[in-house]
C-alpha cells in the first residue's frame, strides 16, 4: 500500500514515501507528497523539512512506467506532438517542485536509496542532498526508454553538476553509485550510516541559525543562477540590511562582542 507520512523530530519534519514493492511514484502520491510538503510549511514549529524514503534501499526508485506507458497511449491515439514553443500546463510535480525552491524553510533529500528519474528531480529540487551509501543509483535514465527527462532533469541537473556532466548522465542514461553521486557533485555528502539521521544533524544545526538568515540566504544563492549580476547584488545588499536589522542578529552580534569572539569561534 502506498503511503505518505510526516513525522516531526524537534524542529524538523520528515516526509517518507513508500510505494511497495518497487517504490514507484505514481500522480496520486504526487499530491500527497505536495499535500504533506505544504502543511510542514505552514507549521511554525518546522525550521526544516526533510523528504526520504520509508524503505530500505529506496529513495524513489522512478516514476511508474505503466502509468507512462498508458499516457502514451493516448497520446499516440491522438497523433498529437508537441513542440519546444507548445503551452504544457503545470502539473502537480512541477508546483510541488517550485515550492520546495520557494519556500523559506531548507529543504534536504535524505536519499537512502535509489533515486532516478522522478526520484532524482526531487532530490535535485531540494536544497541539500545526502546519499546513503550502499548499492544505490542516482541519475536521469528517462532516454533508455525512449523519453527526456520531464521534472526538471535536464534544467535544475545542469545547474548543479555543470553541462559536461550534466549531458553525459542525460543523454546516455548513465546512474552514478553514491561515492560517484559525490564526486560529481551531485549530493552534498555520503552518509555511512542513516541518511536520515545525518540529515537530522544537518537540521539541528539549521534550526539554531536565524530563520530570517537562513531564508534569505537560500533564495539569494538560488536566483544567483537566474538573475543579471547587479540585479543580484543589489538584493543582496538589500537582505543582508534586513537581516541586519532582525532581532536575531541583534542578539548575536552583541554576543559575540561581548565574549571577545570572531568568524573563527563564534
Amino acid at each position: 500500500m502506498s503511503e505518505v507520512r510526516t513525522r516531526i523530530y524537534d524542529s524538523a519534519a520528515a516526509i517518507s514515501v513508500s510505494n511497495p514493492p518497487h517504490g514507484y511514484m505514481t500522480h496520486e502520491l504526487v499530491g500527497e507528497l505536495l499535500r504533506a510538503f505544504r502543511a510542514a510549511e505552514r507549521d511554525p514549529s518546522v525550521r526544516t523539512i526533510i523528504f526520504t524514503g520509508a524503505n530500505a534501499g529506496v529513495f524513489i526508485q522512478h516514476y511508474d512506467l505503466a502509468e507512462l506507458a498508458t499516457l502514451s497511449r493516448k497520446l499516440n491515439a491522438r497523433g498529437d506532438r508537441y513542440p519546444e514553443h507548445a503551452h504544457t500546463p503545470e502539473r502537480e510535480m512541477d508546483v510541488l517542485f517550485r515550492r520546495i525552491e520557494d519556500s523559506a524553510k531548507p529543504v534536504i533529500a535524505a536519499i537512502n536509496g535509489n533515486a532516478m528519474g522522478f526520484g532524482c528531480e526531487l532530490a535535485l529540487a531540494c536544497d541539500f542532498r545526502i546519499a546513503e551509501s550502499g548499492d544505490h543509483m542516482l541519475g536521469q535514465p528517462e532516454i533508455l526508454v525512449g523519453l527526456v527527462p520531464g521534472a526538471g532533469g535536464t534544467q535544475r541537473l545542469a545547474r548543479v553538476v555543470g553541462t559536461a556532466c550534466a549531458l553525459e548522465l542525460v543523454v546516455f542514461g548513465k546512474r552514478l553509485s553514491p561515492a560517484e553521486a559525490l564526486a560529481k557533485g551531485l549530493v552534498h555528502a555520503v552518509s555511512e550510516g542513516s541518511a536520515l539521521e545525518l540529515a537530522l544533524e544537518w537540521a539541528s544545526v539549521l534550526g539554531r541559525l536565524s530563520a530570517t538568515a537562513v531564508a534569505h540566504a537560500k533564495r539569494l544563492v538560488h536566483e544567483a543562477g537566474v538573475t543579471q549580476l547587479h540585479e543580484g547584488l543589489q538584493k543582496e545588499r538589500a537582505l543582508f540590511v534586513d537581516t541586519l536589522a532582525s532581532p536575531e542578529a541583534n542578539e548575536c552580534l552583541s554576543r559575540a562582542v561581548q565574549e571577545g569572539r570572531d568568524f573563527r569561534n563564534v
